[in-house]
């Protein structure tokens, strides 16, 4: 089995000696499952995650993994901050008594993190999310687009898309979290429901940017697809943000992962299918709120250190096997917001 070599690089943000930011950090995290103990009559396939299913989910294992996603979150760019993440978009969360266990737990409930969730129809009972500091951050408006696909040749229905504007450090922007259908069946023919998921993301933007051309946009996800793939092509018009067009979106995750630098592995090999996706807004030199770099959270403590998967994050379960040392099978990902002082 191949693994994969880590490479760790000193995250450094170069700034000009003539300007001075407030600095936030955004942050992305699929936290693989995150299920309660509690069966779901309206779910039947969390049926496994219960202390009487397949996984014998208990409320120690439960509670273990809520405490090692929390030690995770809680770290995301604290280097170059000192601060805890501003913005948290989540996905693969049951529902919202697992965001409030996440936000309540030791590590992060100093942090006065709110929450904006909305149950969606997706078959295995996964939502998206966001989590949000109150004192940075205030939501005016949140709503969700559903995304009807097929599954196994049915209509059905995958993760809603979630649109959340707000005020960051009194600035307005806009997030949308996604989490698109999976490469199930292969990659070829799963490929048209991600199509979908960017279609209805770009009438989003688009819908967005018609109202303010320099409106603030960050879209943020698991899109099971990577940067340079058809679906993240209808969404980006350029990978190098000095070239961004007005309006315009930017996708820093594929100079990230030319250099090996991403979140999840399949078969050994790095794939960036976490990625965000930025406007023309946060990168113009006019605005008072700018994107200044991403990065992955790639700790050495996320990783499996010995065995088959030595190299590749470390899971909190696999084939029904719990890890109490294990997070998810992804890495988190995040940039750097800079308000000018």
């Amino acid at each position: 089995m191949r693994f994969f070599v880590i490479l760790f690089f000193a995250l450094s943000i170069c700034f000009s000696q003539d300007e001075k930011y407030q600095l936030s950090t955004v942050a992305f995290y699929n936290v693989e499952n995150l299920f309660d103990t509690v069966d779901d009559p309206n779910n039947g396939w969390d049926e496994s995650m219960t202390p009487k299913g397949k996984d014998k989910w208990t409320e120690k294992k439960y509670k273990t993994k809520i405490d090692n996603l929390s030690k995770v979150i809680a770290g995301i760019g604290k280097e170059t901050t000192n601060a805890h993440p501003t913005i948290v978009g989540l996905c693969e969360v049951e529902n919202r008594n697992v965001l409030i266990d996440l936000v309540q737990s030791e590590n992060l409930k100093d942090f006065n993190y709110g929450i904006v969730h909305f149950d969606s129809p997706d078959w295995r009972g996964i939502d998206v999310a966001l989590i949000f500091d109150s004192k940075r951050f205030i939501p005016r408006k949140a709503k969700t687009y559903p995304l009807e696909v097929e599954y196994k040749g049915n209509p059905s229905f995958s993760r809603d898309i979630l649109v959340v504007f707000g005020f960051l450090d009194k600035e307005p922007i806009n997030f949308i979290v996604n989490h698109w259908p999976s490469r199930s069946g292969g990659q070829a023919e799963s490929e048209p429901q991600r199509v979908k998921a960017a279609e209805v993301n770009k009438r989003i933007i688009d819908s967005i940017q018609n109202i303010d051309i320099n409106a603030k946009i960050i879209s943020m996800g698991d899109f099971n697809d990577h940067p340079d793939d058809k679906s993240l092509k209808i969404l980006t018009s350029t990978y190098n943000k000095e070239n961004i067009e007005t309006p315009g979106m930017f996708n820093p995750m594929q100079e990230l992962s030319k250099r090996g630098r991403a979140s999840y592995l399949f078969r050994g090999f790095p794939s960036a299918i976490d990625q965000f996706v930025i406007s023309n807004g946060l990168i113009s030199k006019n605005s008072n709120l700018v994107y200044l770099k991403a990065d992955v959270y790639m700790k050495r403590f996320l990783y499996t250190q010995e065995g088959r998967y030595r190299g590749y994050p470390a899971r909190s379960m696999s084939w029904g096997v719990f890890n109490p040392n294990g997070y998810s099978d992804h890495l988190p990902i995040f940039l750097f917001l800079g308000k000018k002082l």
